[in-house]
This record gives C-alpha cells, sequence and structure tokens, in this order.
C-alpha cells in the first residue's frame, strides 16, 4: 500500500509538472556521489542542471569520499539530515536498509517504474531484499579474463571460459620466459588477489557463507579450486603478482592470459601514456586490443553455468529525501541521462540498464560509442567488435559476489578482508600442504574469522 500510494503521488506530480506547474512542487535536491574527481564532478554537474532545467528541482551534487561513506551516512541519519539520493556500492545495500536510511519502497517504485526487464538480472538481484529492491542499480563492471585471442586462434584452442579451456591452453601456450601461460595473483596481502580468488572460487560454485553466515567450504569443488588455481600460478612467472606485473608482462607480449578489471579497456588499446602496451615499437597503437579476446562468465567443473565477479553500483533514495523529487532524478539519471551517467568513465560503467521497453539494446549500444581513454579517446565500439562488447556487458547478468544471494555480505567481507584464504591458498601453491589438508585449515580460519 506504501508503494502504491507513492506512485499516486508521483504520477499525481508528473500530471502537474506536465501542465507547467513546476514552481509549485520545486525542491531543492541533494545527492552524494563518491565520484568526486573533478571531470566526474562536472559531468554530474551538468546533469543535474539538465535535470533543474527539465522539471524545476535544482540538484546540489555533493562529494564525498568513498572511504567516509559509512560514517558520513550513519551520522548524517542520526541528525536527520541525509542528502535525499546516495551513489552508493553494493556494500551499503542490505545493512542500509535494515538500518532506515535507504527507502526500499522508493527505490522498488523507480525500478518498476523503467521496467524490471530492462535492468541486467544480476545487478537487480544483488539489490533484492526479498520485499524489493534497496536501492536502483546505476552501473556496474565486472572482472575479466583477458586473453590472446590471436594466439588462441593459431592453436586452434577454444576460448577460456573453463577451467578445462584454461588448462588446456597452459598446455598448448606457455614457454617461458618468452611466454608465460598465465599471470596469476599470488601476492596475499593484496586486495587484487581477493578479487582474482573469489571470482574463481564462485566459477566453481564454492562459496564460504550460507544463510546463517560461515559454512563449510565443500571439499571435492575447493580441492578443484585449489588444483586449478594452482596450476595457473605454476605457470606463472615466480614472485609475488598483483595486478602490475600481469598487466605489465600481458601488454609486452609475454603472457596468453591474466584477470584485470575493464579498466585496462583503454590502456590496451594505446589510449593512456602511463600504461602503455610494449607488444610493438607504438605505445599507442590498438594491436594488443585487436589481438586481445575477453572473458567474463568462467566455469568450473562442479559449476557448468557459472559465475561473473561483479561490482555495482546504486542510486539509493533515503529516508529523509523529498521522495517524488528524487525519484524523478534517479529516472532522469537512468533513462534521459543515463547516456551522461555512462560516460561519467564508460570504461568502468557497464550499463546495467540494457535499453527501453521500446527499445531493449538501446543503452548497450550507446555505450559502445562512448569515448574512453586519458590520453587520447576512441569509442569503446571502434576499439573492440560487437560480440567483444555483448560479452563485456553480459557479464552483469550472472554477476555474483560471496554472501549478496544469502544476505551475509558482510560476513563474506569480513573473511575477504582477513586475507586469510589468499595465504592459506598460497601456501599450497608453494607445496607447503595438500590440498585437503588445505581445505581443513581454510575451514577452521575462516570459522575463526566469525
Amino acid at each position: 500500500m506504501k508503494r502504491n500510494t507513492k506512485m499516486i503521488a508521483r504520477t499525481s506530480v508528473a500530471m502537474l509538472l506536465s501542465l507547467g506547474a513546476t514552481h509549485a512542487f520545486a525542491e531543492e535536491l541533494r545527492f552524494w556521489t563518491t565520484e568526486e574527481q573533478p571531470e566526474r564532478l562536472a559531468r554530474q554537474e551538468a546533469m543535474a542542471a539538465d535535470f533543474s532545467a527539465k522539471t524545476g528541482h535544482s540538484v546540489a551534487v555533493i562529494p564525498v569520499s568513498e572511504s567516509d561513506l559509512g560514517t558520513r551516512a550513519t551520522a548524517a541519519f542520526a541528525a536527520n539530515d541525509l542528502p535525499d539520493v546516495i551513489y552508493h556500492t553494493l556494500q551499503y545495500a542490505a545493512p542500509w536498509v535494515e538500518a532506515g536510511i535507504l527507502d526500499i519502497d522508493a527505490a522498488t517504485d523507480v525500478v518498476e517504474a523503467l521496467g524490471e526487464q530492462t535492468f541486467a538480472p544480476g545487478a537487480l538481484a544483488m539489490a533484492d531484499m526479498g520485499d524489493g529492491y534497496a536501492s536502483v542499480p546505476a552501473d556496474g563492471w565486472t572482472q575479466m579474463l583477458v586473453y590472446r585471442a590471436d594466439l588462441f586462434a593459431e592453436k586452434g584452442l577454444a576460448p577460456p571460459n573453463s577451467f578445462a579451456n584454461v588448462l588446456a591452453a597452459l598446455d598448448a601456450l606457455h614457454n617461458p620466459p618468452e611466454m608465460y601461460g598465465f599471470v596469476a595473483a599470488t601476492k596475499i596481502d593484496e586486495n587484487f588477489m581477493s578479487q582474482v580468488l573469489e571470482h574463481v572460487f564462485l566459477a566453481n560454485g564454492v562459496s564460504p557463507v550460507g544463510p546463517d553466515g560461515f559454512q563449510n567450504l565443500d571439499e571435492a569443488a575447493t580441492i578443484e579450486v585449489l588444483d586449478f588455481y594452482k596450476a595457473i600460478a605454476k605457470a606463472s612467472p615466480p614472485g609475488d603478482l598483483y595486478w602490475d606485473q600481469s598487466r605489465t608482462l600481458y601488454f609486452s607480449g609475454n603472457a596468453a592470459m591474466i584477470i584485470w578489471s575493464p579498466f585496462i579497456l583503454d590502456e590496451l588499446a594505446g589510449l593512456r601514456d602511463s600504461a602503455p602496451p610494449t607488444i610493438n615499437d607504438d605505445p599507442t597503437s590498438p594491436a594488443l586490443a585487436k589481438a586481445t579476446g575477453i572473458v567474463t562468465n568462467f566455469s568450473g567443473p562442479s559449476n557448468p553455468g557459472g559465475a561473473a565477479w561483479g561490482d555495482v553500483s546504486y542510486f539509493g533514495i533515503t529516508a529523509d529525501a523529498a521522495t517524488d523529487a528524487a525519484m524523478e532524478f534517479v529516472e532522469y539519471s537512468m533513462s534521459e541521462g543515463y547516456s551522461a551517467t555512462l560516460a561519467i568513465a564508460p570504461e568502468g560503467k557497464f550499463p546495467v540498464r540494457r535499453g527501453s521497453a521500446d527499445n531493449p539494446t538501446e543503452f548497450s549500444d550507446l555505450w559502445a560509442t562512448l569515448d574512453v581513454g586519458v590520453d587520447r579517446k576512441a569509442p569503446l565500439g571502434d576499439l573492440y567488435d560487437a560480440a567483444m562488447i555483448d560479452e563485456i556487458v553480459s557479464g552483469l547478468d550472472v554477476a555474483q559476489r560471496w554472501g549478496v544471494a544469502e544476505g551475509q555480505l558482510s560476513a563474506a567481507s569480513a573473511i575477504i578482508n582477513s586475507q586469510v584464504i589468499n595465504r592459506l591458498v598460497r601456501e599450497y601453491i608453494d607445496d607447503e600442504r595438500d590440498a585437503a589438508s588445505t581445505v581443513a585449515e581454510l575451514n577452521k580460519a575462516i570459522a575463526a574469522v566469525q
């Protein structure tokens, strides 16, 4: 009933606005955003100005550091001084609903008005509270397995979208030091290793949390993960490896496969001078981008459907909001203004809303036309073919994270942040214990985090 009342109120406002009575309903909205870099702020302020011109509602764009967002929101809630809309990461969605910070009814109304079917299912699922959506999915990205598609084609290899296909590619391509089959993350105190490991565990359907919090890892499926990770680590250079070495070796043409975020997409094409491809003599050449393939959905033997590791950001409408105007702003940002929302940083902002009811691929198609790059600019669609663009975007359909579906994201985050999984997997890679003993040690260490 509450949502229906809001929908009636919002519809009434829209009807009156269409009659030109904008001044009677003008609101002064406050919008918190963690996109605080000057160029990104300028884009958001331009969006706010356009929205204001169309509706009469003003929007103050307020930058908030991502590291301070949680404490700022808690303090503002206690003071009854929350902003109207908050752009936030996945980790806050469920806790802020439970704390009363977010208006789940308003967010759900917006999603339903825009059309649930127009959103990436994985992005919606992460915000699903059972009786509605915590916030409105805004944009996201999925971790990617980046590979030399040209070398795979030469050897007749299938794309590395499964443990088995990756291992087959290692056998065919690993020839150090000229070519390493993989550059796996092995530096245990780097969050990069945590993300890569979670991706590999998810691919085989293994999670350390269930509906009630910590759960024992399935031994057989976890051994499959450990054996796979040891294989890609043994096909990597020695040492403590993280994102830096993996990018450097791939860019120099000395690695066949790496796992990375989509923020590598512009660099692969020679558009960023601080991270140039060195595969040939031209650091601005798109040659490496043209030779590269991408896999987002990746599977293990115990989980043939696979999974993608995804990170999604949301527009949260708060409990203190001028609700109708805040809903209008979020709807605008996800429809008429969605191109501007994505253009803030296209390489890291995949369209979680694919299109509209009338044009189901409207925003996916638009995203491919947006410029990426730092020192030079080019549209993604000019750098990568349509099939690869589809692969990049479609990862959000099946995006997952430990603990989200079970309502245990906080427990999963505590386990990840403890880095016990990184440490014990590295010890297994270094042959300090066998697989079964490592699973037992993992279960003991994870349980101790709780």
